[in-house]
């Protein structure tokens, strides 16, 4: 079969340039092909279970509305975080394709009305004087409920439309063949193109790897973020997310003065497992309807490294501390309470139980400083001290940690100019390219090089 377009990856970057290429022009053939799932068939066993059970292909990271279709469902409406889109192309375009994303995201969000908020000047004091650095600027939230509809609503469009979305369509190599492009696939296709768009996510690192080493395109180190997912009382940052919903917070630290984020705040929400690649990390969403709130929030605390020479492998680095956490806990992600890790004590399933912040996920009761290195765990416990300041609360004994959470961004391609493309009519976008980290920026990709390909 030969397109003229094949879009690899049906996240919301994929997305949005398909429906992009085929509002500017109709006559294009086009084909989403997805490792996972059709959207409706996307079904995680640990919602129900509250523990990863190792499927094959992760519902929560891989089908079509990618890893965010799960997710809390916030749509930064800017560039000040989420990637650096920006700087690539000028916050003035950058903002421009962002709000196309808004548009296109309001046009299909037919299950109620989404919320913004605002910025907050009192907020961002407070944090500058605990020496603090609140990150924040108009967010909608659509929750997981909404946002799953929404991305419901945009699927169906666009395949009204006449683009070919392929499920189980796991990429393995792209090669040259005559002018164009042939596209190998897992389950034995192969299908042409005239021009490919790489929008394989985070957890298309690997791929994207192999990509440039083929086709002979350098590439950059990049950092990667290791952390914990953080569980607690919803009402400790209930100043906070009344007020922007999401904070996002940075802090330098005084021992190694490294940087450490709070980020991907989920307001009275659930601690989800991930399965990537057989690694179970940790992570967390939210829904919009109040009757299926907790009484829990929960955030990520990661923190940053960018490595030197002569190492330049870390995204393997990271996995390997995954893999070390997912080793002691038999497989799960590890849980233990703050007072626990201060102690230098194991979390057990007798403290667990009699803990005033009951887990939302059913992780293996443990101790994470068997599995951190003490650099990172040392930058994590001055966070949290550090955080407590503006929510006190936050440094509780019953407040729990999950590990690991990671975040990979080791992946740099060197773009042949500024429209993301690698080599002639090879495109890349989302956050498999290094410039991404949320929805907003990653659609906005989308539709930039969308346009870019039609003009």
């Amino acid at each position: 079969m030969t397109y003229d377009v094949i879009i690899i990856g049906g996240g919301i970057g994929g997305l949005m340039a398909a429906y992009r290429l085929h509002q500017k022009s109709p006559a294009l053939k086009i084909a989403v092909t997805e490792r996972g799932n059709t959207l409706e068939k996307r079904h995680c066993p640990a919602s129900k279970e509250k523990t990863c059970i190792h499927c094959k292909t992760c519902s929560i990271t891989s089908g079509f509305a990618g890893a965010g279709a799960f997710s809390d469902g916030k749509f930064n409406l800017g560039t000040a975080y989420g990637g650096t889109l920006g700087e690539e192309l000028g916050d003035a375009k950058a903002t421009r394709y962002i709000n196309e994303v808004d548009k296109i995201l309001n046009e299909y969000c037919t299950s109620g009305i989404p919320q913004v908020y605002r910025s907050n000047d009192e907020l961002k004091l407070k944090c500058l004087q605990n020496n603090l650095r609140l990150l924040d600027m108009n967010v909608k939230h659509l929750g997981t409920d909404h946002n799953y509809v929404t991305m419901q609503n945009l699927i169906h469009a666009i395949q009204k439309n006449g683009t070919d979305l392929l499920p189980f369509y796991d990429c393995t190599r792209v090669e040259k063949a005559g002018s164009g492009y042939r596209v190998h696939y897992a389950n034995g296709e192969a299908l042409e193109a005239t021009s490919i768009i790489i929008a394989t996510g985070r957890g298309g690192a690997n791929f994207v790897a192999d990509f440039c080493r083929s086709f002979d395109v350098p590439m950059k180190s990049n950092h990667i973020d290791i952390g914990v997912r953080v569980e607690m009382k919803d009402i400790i940052w209930k100043e906070f997310s009344d007020k922007i919903y999401e904070p996002k917070i940075l802090y330098k630290t005084k021992t190694f003065e490294d940087r450490c984020r709070m980020f991907c705040f989920n307001k009275g929400g659930l601690v989800s497992a991930e399965n990537n690649h057989g690694i179970i990390t940790a992570n967390g969403h939210s829904y919009a309807e109040a009757e299926k709130k907790t009484e829990n929030c929960n955030f990520a605390i990661l923190s940053s490294i960018r490595f030197t020479e002569p190492f330049n492998q870390p995204t393997e680095y990271a996995e390997n501390i995954s893999r070390l956490a997912n080793m002691i806990g038999k497989g799960n992600v590890l849980v233990q309470r703050f007072g626990d890790l201060i102690r230098g004590r194991r979390t057990n399933e007798h403290r667990l139980s009699q803990n005033t912040v009951t887990p939302t996920l059913r992780a293996t009761a443990g101790d994470i400083s068997l599995v951190l290195p003490h650099r990172i765990l040392t930058n994590i416990i001055e966070t949290i001290y550090a955080l407590d300041r503006v929510a006190p609360g936050t440094a509780n004994d019953d407040t729990l940690l999950y590990g690991c959470e990671s975040k990979y961004y080791s992946i740099r391609p060197v773009f042949k100019n500024d429209r993301f493309e690698l080599v002639d009519n090879v495109y890349i976008i989302g956050d498999g390219s290094g410039i991404c980290r949320g929805l907003s920026q990653s659609g906005a990709m989308g539709i930039y090089v969308a346009d870019c390909i039609t003009e």
